[in-house]
């Protein structure tokens, strides 16, 4: 099974007028910091901020009036459930979503806020698509599969054919890789307007399964992840046909340097990734030798992160970047000495977060206590001046990093 150019175009004509025409925008601040020529596809902007509802609509449409009433049925715990139920509700098509146990309640809720029914079963995905096939063949339903499907696969090509028309010359396109369906699309549609464009894979390191299939080595397959979006542990093996083909290399990101990419792209761009996108990044900028000189482009897949984890990693961030810095003292317990602390990082230009006063554990002498305080500052070289006016006013104060 492979799709074609002409799958993609047509796909395109059915799905144009119920999905998002994304743009493809230079990064300006990433391009100055990496020295690369970045530009990013926003699938974050599109319906259900994914790019899988291009895919959920196409198949949508292809269905006749019979596997219309009877519904559909999806097997994912994000975005391609909820591009499905999405286009289903729009076009008045029962869906059914099947989710593992244990499915946090926002991803279920947003889910069932399309319209679907989401039926919970199995402890994992491979349980749940099981369980997924039953339903279809038990109540007739049409199994719409995430990267496997003809028409979801010429559904996410579409991205490859807005792309080339917004910035016609790119180079090269770093495409984030869980099963494959959407690099299958968008490399097929690249390929059939300019084949010299350059097609790289980004994957997550604890799901490099499409990189495994491709250089033929052996790796183990999964664990937790920021990149949900491309946790696949069984890629469609027709997508790594067309990989090994159309793809000069798949890469892949650790979990570090994910977190680092979607911190990068909220900082410098404004804008709100999920860790399959951060991963893209987090491969241009362990490449990033290769990539100076030419025009990139980036596929932003999705923007849907919980805004719990978020705010964890904007303030993780923070604190690797210099901005947020924890400063230890050990001062004479007498009063005043809180508010001169207080007082000279104030007039130095910073804020103080948290404090943190105790004089009951026996790290300190008696008469002594020690204190901790957070500040926020403009970054580590304030650090350093703040931390030199402190000790020059009779202080002892330790950062984390010992400045």
């Amino acid at each position: 099974m492979t799709v074609t150019f002409e799958d993609i175009k047509q796909a395109r004509e059915a799905i144009q007028d119920a999905t998002i025409l994304t743009p493809t925008v230079r990064a300006t601040r990433l391009s100055m910091r990496l020295g690369v020529d970045l530009y990013l596809k926003l699938e974050n902007l599109q319906h259900t901020n994914a790019f899988k509802a291009r895919g959920a609509l196409n198949k949508l449409l292809t269905l006749d009036d019979e596997q219309r009433i009877k519904g559909v049925v999806a097997c994912s715990q994000g975005n391609h459930a909820q591009g499905v139920a999405y286009h289903a509700e729009r076009l008045d098509i029962p869906a059914t979503i099947v989710m593992c146990d244990g499915t946090p309640f926002n991803k279920i809720k947003k889910t069932e806020d399309f319209g679907a029914r989401v039926v919970l079963h199995g402890k994992d995905l491979i349980e749940a698509t099981t369980e997924a096939y039953r339903l279809a063949e038990e109540e007739g339903l049409t199994f719409v599969h995430p990267y496997t499907d003809e028409a979801v696969i010429a559904g996410q090509g579409t991205i490859g054919l807005e792309m080339m028309e917004q910035q016609p010359d790119l180079n090269c396109v770093v495409v984030p890789v869980g099963g494959g369906g959407m690099i299958h699309g968008i490399a097929m549609a690249i390929k059939g307007i300019n084949p010299d464009v350059e097609i790289i894979g980004a994957q997550a390191e604890a799901y490099a399964a499409v990189k495994v299939g491709v250089d033929g080595y052996n790796a183990n397959i999964g664990g937790s992840t920021l990149a949900e979006g491309i946790a696949v542990a069984e890629p469609g093996p027709d997508n790594i046909e067309v990989i090994k083909k159309l793809v000069s290399r798949v890469e892949i990101a650790n979990e570090n340097e994910i977190e680092c990419a979607i911190f990068d792209l909220l900082s410098d761009e404004k804008l709100v990734a999920e860790g399959a996108a951060g991963a893209g990044l987090a491969v241009i900028k362990n490449n990033i030798d290769y990539f100076k000189g030419k025009k990139v482009g980036l596929v932003v897949c999705g923007g849907n992160i919980d805004s719990r984890m978020l705010s964890t990693l904007i303030l993780r961030g923070l604190v690797r970047d210099g901005r947020i810095t924890r400063l230890t003292f050990e001062i004479d317990d007498t009063p005043g000495q809180l508010s001169d602390i207080s007082r000279i990082i104030g007039e130095s230009g910073a804020n103080v977060v948290e404090v943190i006063h105790q004089r009951m554990m026996q790290t300190v002498s008696l008469k002594r206590a020690e204190l901790e305080v957070v500040i926020e500052a403009r970054d580590k070289q304030h650090v350093v001046e703040i931390v030199e006016t402190l000790r020059g006013s009779g202080f002892t104060v330790h950062t984390d990093n010992e400045v």
